[in-house]
């Protein structure tokens, strides 16, 4: 004869059936992530500076900064300015205030930006801003000297794309000479393994600071961004070192809007990159660093396409 089933009997074991189901899945579930993995919070620095041109289609300004303790010497910097729709305040000659924020990995841009003093100069007067190379101005006969104490002029390279890059072989900032050399020396490799682009191209880069960088110094100096071992001169048959002499340097500077100022032995400057056409035309200019070597590999591409 079977025994009643006793009720508290069916609800024991009622639990330990829900337990057995319970404990695998809290097993194979993962641990909680604690909350200190969020993002490495940006870094914030005030800025003190002065405006020295406005690029809204690029959503950038020229800045000369004050020191900017922690982060940067005094130096013509070029900043994304944050909201773009600031730029509508700014004119060259502007005193402003901002915060510069530094993310992790280096990018950065301007916050806040208000203007404490404006330029005494009226808007309206465009001979008081910097210059702008702009796509199919004739580019000035500049004349150079180049490592090997040859003097050449910018239009002995009319038939090639001109690569043009301003430099001084003293810079100790690693986002400013050292990384267009950089990016230069990779164009140069790259279009060295194409014989159908290398003859139609030549690349310049100019030192804006004739009395230290002479030739000698230059041709070190090329050796060095070339990372070439064997000394081999034959580089400098698609890549040249000049110097722009100091007479012609005002001009120069203006023309490609660079700015300069030493102080202390360094020089605080701005950057400038041109892409010039067959034509001896500027086909492209950057105003700063925000560039690399395969944007200007397509440049070149599209220079000869259009010639």
């Amino acid at each position: 004869m079977n025994s009643p089933i006793n009720p508290s009997s069916s609800r024991l074991a009622l639990l330990c059936l829900c337990a057995l189901l319970f404990f695998p899945a809290a097993c194979n579930r993962a641990p909680t992530q604690p909350a200190a993995t969020a993002q490495i919070a940006a870094k914030r620095y005030p800025l003190k500076g002065k405006v020295v041109s406005v690029d809204k289609s690029a959503g950038s300004a020229n800045i000369n900064n004050e020191p900017i303790p922690g982060f940067m010497d005094p130096m013509v910097m070029s900043y994304t300015i944050k909201p773009p729709a600031t730029l509508d305040q700014l004119q060259p000659g502007d005193t402003i205030t901002a915060d510069v924020v530094v993310q992790p990995d280096n990018t950065y841009w301007l916050e806040n930006v208000k203007v404490t003093a404006h330029s005494q100069t009226p808007a309206e007067k465009p001979a008081a801003t910097v210059h702008i190379p702009s796509p199919g101005d004739e580019v000035p006969d500049f004349k150079l000297v180049n490592q090997n104490s040859q003097h050449t002029s910018l239009h002995q390279y009319r038939g090639q794309t001109l690569l043009l890059t301003l430099i001084y072989t003293r810079c100790p900032f690693p986002d400013f000479c050292p990384r267009v050399s950089h990016e230069f020396a990779a164009i140069d490799r790259q279009l060295r393994a194409d014989p159908a682009r290398y003859g139609k191209t030549h690349l310049l880069s100019i030192s804006f600071d004739p009395t230290h960088d002479t030739p000698k110094v230059l041709r070190a100096y090329g050796f060095s961004c070339a990372g070439s071992t064997s000394k081999d001169p034959a580089l400098f048959d698609h890549w040249e070192f000049t110097a722009i002499p100091q007479t012609e340097l005002p001009e120069f500077a203006d023309y490609f809007a660079l700015t300069y100022k030493e102080e202390g032995g360094l020089i605080t400057h701005s950057l400038s990159t041109a892409v010039i056409s067959p034509n001896g035309k500027i086909f492209k200019w950057y105003h700063g660093a925000d560039w690399q070597a395969s944007d200007l590999l397509q440049d070149i591409a599209a220079a000869h396409a259009a010639s």
